[in-house]
């Protein structure tokens, strides 16, 4: 067959109008394999869309949220006794807070020169040719002057710089970890609103016959027994983040405490709970950038020269996360997804008659009946019209029935 021919039936073919043919195919294994897949397919819609996805249901995925926090807990550390001003940042509470485990401390930093830590590239000299002045790179601890100098009290030198003296690397003082913080409270305050339903929601509860506030002064959270006290132990926290508080102590680190609102309006409100769960956000200590830490200084005035006790704090970031959907019964949703559910049950006959035509007609006396082709040819100039049909024989004008693949 030439190419103009192939195209020319294409073309006439693509013109033509296909209907289903129905069909009684009095086969016990084939029909078994039509009800089976037919209540398989049935059964997962009804789960999936019904009981899983909650498709007869209006959900709202965007709720409003609000997040207010606090950290409680007292140490001795040393000489001092620290309190939740000492360690906690910011002291307002927001959606992010960070408790200080470890300080390494820099004091009496003034402006000045003074030799640059030997441990940064290039700074190792012999002569102030070596030294360029200005800033070589962004390790550097300060601005460099042009000249060489002695290290201090050894033997080598490095290069001058500009900066507040002296440096972090060389005078840091370093002290031990604050391991009471395992004990150390936070309260986490989060009220959450689904507008489309004027629902509105607080984590914060009570049981009949006590009030909140004496409540929340003895109650720790737990999964069944303290649904509605959101205080949690930063070594509880630790623990479900599957972290080593000693570990963290050193490094420090981030943990999302992700706060999930999955609500289902057609029950009562009262049974919109909300669920916890924490996981490590920061890259794991295996890295070289892993650990979460941040500097800040505290200036004073000694003998008439503005110094500083530069602070480098490691600790525990952690990151309110706050996730909510709710949904409620809605007409719509239901027709919609009742009539995907049925329509899909038409992919039970797909499958029966791929079986039926591939294993099962092997003299090919199914596919005969199953595909007809009707068409009308002009005879004579009386316009007699003369109808070719395949059907051996029919309920009504297209219904055939076949028994053990032998025609009746």
């Amino acid at each position: 067959m030439g190419v103009r021919d192939f195209l020319k039936e294409y073309f006439q073919g693509f013109w033509d109008y296909e209907t289903p043919k129905m069909m009684v195919i009095k086969n016990r294994p084939l029909g078994v394999i039509y009800r089976v897949v037919q209540f398989l397919v049935i059964t997962y819609f009804i789960w999936y869309v019904f009981i899983s996805q909650k498709a007869y249901q209006e959900s709202e995925t965007h709720p409003e949220s609000s997040v207010y926090t606090r950290t409680k807990g007292k140490a001795v550390h040393g000489d001092d006794v620290l309190d939740n001003v000492e360690y906690s940042h910011p002291p307002e509470g927001v959606d992010v807070i960070s408790t200080i485990l470890r300080r390494e401390f820099t004091y009496d930093q003034r402006q000045g020169t003074c030799p640059e830590h030997f441990s940064v590239d290039n700074a190792n000299c012999t002569s102030d040719s070596d030294c360029f002045p200005g800033l070589p790179n962004f390790d550097s601890h300060g601005i460099r002057t042009g000249k060489c100098v002695q290290y201090h009290n050894y033997t080598f030198k490095t290069c001058e710089i500009m900066a507040w003296c002296p440096i972090e690397q060389y005078a840091v003082v370093r002290e031990p970890p604050l391991v009471e913080a395992i004990n150390f409270t936070l309260f986490i305050r989060n009220s959450i609103h689904f507008p489309k339903f004027k629902v509105f929601r607080v984590n914060v509860d009570s049981p009949p016959g006590m009030k909140t506030k004496k409540y929340l002064k003895k109650c720790h959270y737990h999964e069944e027994k303290a649904p509605y006290c959101p205080i949690f132990r930063l070594g509880y926290i630790a623990n479900q983040a599957r972290e080593n508080f000693t570990e963290l102590c050193r490094t420090g680190g981030v943990i999302g405490v992700f706060i999930n609102w999955d609500c289902n309006l057609d029950l009562d409100p009262s049974y919109c709970k909300p669920t916890y769960t924490f996981r490590r956000l920061d890259p794991r200590k295996d890295l070289a950038d892993s650990g979460y830490y941040y500097r800040f200084a505290k200036y004073y005035d000694k003998n008439g020269v503005e110094s500083r006790t530069l602070i480098k704090a490691y600790g525990i970031r952690l990151d309110i996360i706050v996730h909510g959907q709710a949904g409620k019964f809605s007409v719509i949703p239901t027709i919609i997804s009742t009539v995907t559910a049925l329509t899909s049950v038409g992919i039970c006959s797909i499958i029966c008659d791929w079986i039926m035509l591939t294993f099962i007609d092997k003299n090919e006396v199914y596919s005969e009946r199953k595909f007809d082709e009707v068409s009308k040819k002009v005879k004579e100039p009386t316009d007699t019209i003369h109808t070719e049909f395949s059907f051996i024989r029919s309920f009504g004008s297209n219904h055939s029935d076949l028994s053990d693949g032998v025609p009746l």
